[in-house]
């Protein structure tokens, strides 16, 4: 069906560039969850989380971050040189991007005029799961191929 495929696949097929689908349960909102169902281990499961400034001014990061890690703002804010950030609320994560939490992906929102990060620790990993920009399906691919798509900034956001 035309149409079907979540837009981050369809924009891989269209670069070219080597990944695997994995699809399971829509319900499940948690990259944690998905690093169980899929068998592959958290560090490798990255979740995009939508974080501001405070106060919010620009579009806000896209932080793609090991699914077993969690996000220490002030690490993250020194890491980036800006004074304070907050983590979006669900309802505003949504309104900023136009995608589903859970669903988040900064491949889908390519030329969308967001900043895109990937904790550091990320890079140390041949491939990751991430998600295909819909609830219930992620895209298996290599770590370098995602950094040169998304133009995603390495950065220190977890201790």
């Amino acid at each position: 069906m035309p149409g079907s495929k979540p837009l981050a696949v369809r924009v891989l097929e269209q670069l070219k560039i080597a990944h695997e689908v994995f699809a399971f349960d829509a319900a499940i909102r948690s990259a944690e969850e998905v690093a169980r169902v899929s068998g592959v281990p958290p560090a490798r499961v990255l979740k995009t989380l939508v974080i501001e400034q405070d106060l919010p001014r620009g579009r806000p990061y896209l932080l793609m971050m090991p699914s077993n890690l969690e996000v220490e703002l002030r690490v993250l804010a020194a890491d980036l040189g800006v004074k304070k950030l907050r983590m979006a609320a669900h309802r505003d994560a949504e309104r900023h991007t136009g995608l589903q939490v859970g669903g988040i992906s900064a491949l889908a929102l390519l030329g969308k005029g967001f900043a895109v990060l990937i904790e550091r620790s990320a890079l140390e990993h041949h491939g990751v799961l991430v998600s295909a920009g819909q609830r219930g399906m992620d895209v298996r691919m290599r770590v370098a191929d995602l950094v040169a798509v998304t133009g995603a900034r390495a950065v220190r956001a977890a201790l």
